[in-house]
Formats: C-alpha cells, sequence, structure tokens
C-alpha cells in the first residue's frame, strides 16, 4: 500500500511513491470475527491480538478489527519498527463480515481483504481452484 510523497521512515530521492506496509506473500490476514470496541488503541489492540486471537502482535501479520454494527473498521500491524494503526468508517451501509463456525478468527487472502475493504461480498466470490504445473518425471 503505497501512498505518493508519504513518508515511511526512509528517504525517497526519486520523488516516487513510498511503500507504508506492504503484504509479501509470507503475510498472513487474520480477521477477529466478533465485533470489538473501536475505542481500542495500540495497546488495546495489541492485547486483543495477543490475549483473544492467541497470535504476536509483532509477528509482521496484519490483524484486522471490526465493530458490532460492521461499520467501522482497524486494521493491527507491525513493521519492523512500529505499529501501524489504520481506520475506516462507512458513511454508508456496513461491511460484509465473514463469520467462523469455530474459533476467534479466520486467515484471509490479501484479494478478500481488498474486495471487504471495497464492499464486495465475500460469500459471493467464487475463487477459482489453483492451478500447480507438475514437471513430467526424468
Amino acid at each position: 500500500m503505497g501512498v505518493p510523497g508519504a513518508s515511511a521512515g526512509q528517504a525517497d530521492s526519486g520523488g516516487g511513491t513510498r511503500l507504508m506496509f506492504g503484504l509479501g506473500p509470507a503475510t498472513k490476514i487474520y480477521i477477529a470475527v466478533e465485533g470489538v470496541d473501536m475505542r481500542k488503541g495500540f495497546d488495546g489492540l495489541y492485547g486483543l491480538v495477543r490475549d483473544r486471537l492467541g497470535h504476536d502482535p509483532l509477528s509482521g501479520h496484519l490483524f484486522l478489527f471490526s465493530n458490532r454494527d460492521r461499520t467501522r473498521l482497524k486494521v493491527l500491524v507491525w513493521d519492523g519498527s512500529g505499529l501501524w494503526v489504520c481506520a475506516k468508517r462507512l458513511e454508508k451501509g456496513r461491511f460484509r463480515w465473514p463469520s467462523a463456525t469455530e474459533g476467534s478468527c479466520l486467515v484471509m487472502r490479501p484479494e478478500e481483504l481488498a474486495m471487504l475493504l471495497n464492499g464486495l461480498d465475500l460469500a459471493d466470490a467464487q475463487p477459482r481452484k489453483n492451478w500447480l504445473r507438475r514437471l513430467p518425471a526424468a
């Protein structure tokens, strides 16, 4: 996720887009299923990740929370030098929040996160089957 001209702690002499935090292939996205008090800040969300979700908040993975009404969400992520807390509030409508059959959190792919943030219903999305090229035996 880059923002033109935004500072991320590293100088950019080219004046291009600077990286705020990235979602690499090893980065997992955990979504807390239950509603959360959106007054929580860094320390409160850190405690929820550690105690309720059972994960390490400093792992570099992204943790996504929503209020009970599903009109606001917050993201907590560690970028290696500090914690980020990002928030979004909808002016109309609700986020289409997934539900879990068991456990307090789900893991989602970056594509699913983009869909959720853009107001698409994940239940309507049909992921295609992954294709793996098999090399012939030598």
